[in-house]
């Protein structure tokens, strides 16, 4: 049945996917329940968001009084410029990664299942910190009741895979629909940014069409799939010291039927390693925005991390919490028409671009 949402739901349906900040999400889906159409086509959605706002409400006021918390939550708060997944079957080499590019001293050991609890790592590339977010080894018989909870904040994901390892194709499989059962689901869409089945080099990224589809179903549909966490999973092919055969991923690919853009890399000799950072900017659209003080130098050392199509005001609102309303425009160097050109709160920023702020 067409469930015909207004402008306003969709509007709230769009800042929804796009934030992981709780308290704003909350804030969204609240606005998602009082503009839906009120009929059996979306009653199942109705039910779906009254599901999140008790949850996002329970999660956001904490243990209550007198209460104890028996564990923890395993949920990790995502920092810098995005926080990625790093998953795959025991054994796959996941955590000498994390360790490797965040130093972290994960534990790792030559039996499965070492990983018992989710760990956070900062790896820098280019001035741009991504979080890495070290989780437990998913297999037939074991995947950890919380693991799916942990995913939710996450922007993407890297499937750490030994190819040397039998039952490797199987092993993905397993990963991807356990995945799939609680809503997670590990896509190979980047939006046209990093090209399918992506070996080795780093092509010129795609841009993607104006006119694309970026929704699952027409636009005056809501999105069944609105609760499912849609991750764009990069392939990590681990110990490629080893040995690694370009055709063996293909053949893996085609037989899962996903196209996921691949890397090899060696956690033990670094091969690969400067690549992983180049592809997660690459593919989340990661830009660097640098800031100044009127009358002062550029600060060129610290700069904020957005995504591509992210306005003057988004970045207002890291800087200046709570009073991005006060802005009242900025100069730009960079993309602007000329140097310290004066723009508008809604003004698009680009990569390397130096804003002065006026509140």
């Amino acid at each position: 049945m067409p469930t015909n949402v207004s402008p306003e739901y969709k509007k709230a349906e769009a800042a929804f996917r796009q934030t992981r900040d709780p308290a704003e999400r909350l804030d969204l889906l609240r606005e998602m329940l009082k503009t839906i159409p009120k009929h059996k086509g979306t009653e199942h959605l109705q039910a779906d968001i009254k599901t999140r706002i008790k949850e996002l409400t329970a999660e956001l006021s904490g243990p209550q009084k007198g209460a104890v918390r028996t564990e923890p939550t395993h949920v990790i708060r995502a920092e810098g410029a995005a926080q990625i997944s790093l998953i795959g079957p025991p054994n796959s080499g996941k955590s000498l990664l994390h360790s490797r590019l965040t130093g972290s001293q994960a534990e790792t050991a030559p039996y499965p299942h070492t990983t018992q609890a989710p760990l956070p790592g900062m790896f820098m590339h280019n001035d741009v910190q991504f979080q890495l977010v070290d989780l437990p080894a998913v297999s037939a018989d074991v995947m950890a009741p919380w693991l799916p909870n942990a995913m939710q904040p996450a922007h993407a994901a890297l499937l750490v895979v030994d190819l040397h390892e039998a039952g490797c194709m199987e092993e993905v499989i397993i990963i991807r629909e356990r995945l799939a059962e609680k809503r997670i689901v590990l896509t190979d869409d980047w939006s046209g940014r990093l090209p399918g089945g992506l070996i080795e080099g780093l092509p010129e990224p795609e841009s993607p069409e104006s006119d694309s589809d970026t929704g699952p179903g027409p636009d005056d549909e809501a999105d069944e799939t609105l609760f499912h966490t849609l991750l764009p999973t990069l392939l990590v092919v681990s110990k490629s010291d080893l040995g690694f055969d370009p055709d063996e991923v293909d053949v893996m690919l085609e037989l899962i039927e996903m196209r996921y853009p691949t890397v090899g890399i060696s956690a033990e000799t670094g091969e690969g390693l400067e690549s992983l950072g180049a592809l997660l900017r690459r593919g989340l659209d990661v830009i660097r925005i640098y800031t100044k003080v009127p009358g002062k130098p550029p600060e060129m050392k610290r700069p904020f991390t957005v995504f591509r199509g992210d306005t003057v005001a988004d970045v207002a609102s890291m800087i200046h919490r709570g009073r991005a309303q006060d802005l009242r425009f900025a100069k730009v160097w960079g993309s602007g028409k000329f140097d310290g050109q004066q723009v508008g709160v809604d003004f698009m920023i680009d990569d390397g671009d130096i804003l002065e702020l006026h509140m």
